[in-house]
């Protein structure tokens, strides 16, 4: 059956403490996951918590890659949500797995957004964004 996307619910066991407690690494990871898995990134905001832990997210325009660590626990949950059949989200989940140094990973994987093909034969991707025309001289 046609759907919309692809929602990865990933769990990360035994990542580097270090990693996981600095914002500027995990945001690092983040955006070159997003990257690898050919995603278009059109913003990112992160947080830092004391006395430990992040949240972050990547807004890239086939949908978004969310995440929250535990560094005392040695974990992190992160969620890849990729509309359309051009990006396997699963790139992005293998790459953290590595970036993070991971001893193990466990994924979810969601289908989003079912349609029967009766309502629709085909499901584009979404629509192109609007391009904002700017004065350039």
């Amino acid at each position: 059956m046609p759907h919309l996307g692809k929602h990865l619910i990933c769990e990360y066991y035994g990542c580097s403490l270090n990693i996981l407690n600095d914002v500027a690494l995990v945001q690092k990871g983040m955006h070159e996951a997003a990257l690898f898995a050919g995603a278009t990134i059109l913003d990112e905001r992160f947080q830092e918590f004391e006395p430990h832990g992040i949240s972050g997210v990547v807004i890239i325009a086939e949908s978004h890659l969310t995440v929250h660590t535990w560094p005392e626990y040695g974990y992190a949950a992160i969620d890849v949500f990729t509309c359309g059949e051009q990006i396997d989200p699963l790139d992005a989940a293998k790459f953290l797995k590595a970036f993070l140094g991971a001893e193990k990973l466990t994924v979810e994987t969601l289908k989003r957004g079912f349609f029967s093909p009766s309502e629709r034969s085909v499901l584009p991707h979404k629509p192109q964004m609007k391009n904002e025309s700017h004065d350039v001289r």
